[in-house]
């Protein structure tokens, strides 16, 4: 009866141990030449866009005023790292008046996700209302694709004042438009 069990047991143990060795080994990759993808790029930031925001702008001189503005630009990007280069003309109104302006501005970002980037910008501006003056400009933001060609942007600037003595700080909410 002894011999009997231990010759069940012996044949049970050889066909479990047999199905093993006919598997695969498992094997983990320590190393490699290939970065590490953060975002699968599944959406393509290259290429040129335009787009429509709304803006509110606050500053010394002109108080809080709020408008509309267009911009046309160009992204490119090299695996998770996004670079670029826009130029926004906005039209704004408030209490103290009516002004105009338009902006070029460098982009430098991170794509966070398949679908958004965050972004850092810097540029010059001008406004052409009744007070003129000039801005270095420097801020952030964060783009949403929404569709194969739509995007909403966030964004915040601030413009050091070059010339009239006028700083400002500026939020837009917009959408573009990617060809």
């Amino acid at each position: 009866m002894r011999i009997y069990r231990t010759a069940i047991l012996a044949v049970a143990f050889a066909a479990v141990a047999g199905g093993a060795n006919a598997a695969d080994l498992m094997t983990l990759p320590v190393s490699s030449d290939k970065a590490i993808p953060v975002a699968g790029g599944d959406y393509d930031w290259n290429g040129f866009y335009a787009g429509v925001y709304g803006v509110t702008q606050s500053s010394a001189v002109g108080g809080v005023q709020y408008g509309l503005g267009l911009n046309i630009g160009v992204d490119t990007n090299f695996q998770m790292v996004l670079a670029g280069g826009e130029i926004d003309f906005q039209g704004l109104t408030g209490s103290a008046g009516d002004t105009a302006s338009i902006q070029a501005m460098g982009k430098a970002g991170v794509a966070v996700t398949n679908d958004l980037v965050l972004y850092a910008l810097a540029g010059a501006g001008a406004d052409m209302g009744a007070a003129p003056a000039t801005n270095a400009l420097l801020g952030g933001g964060l783009q949403l694709a929404v569709t194969d060609s739509i995007s909403v942007d966030a964004r915040y600037l601030h413009g050091f004042a070059l010339s009239g003595a006028n700083p400002k700080d500026q939020v837009t909410l917009g959408a573009k438009f990617h060809f």
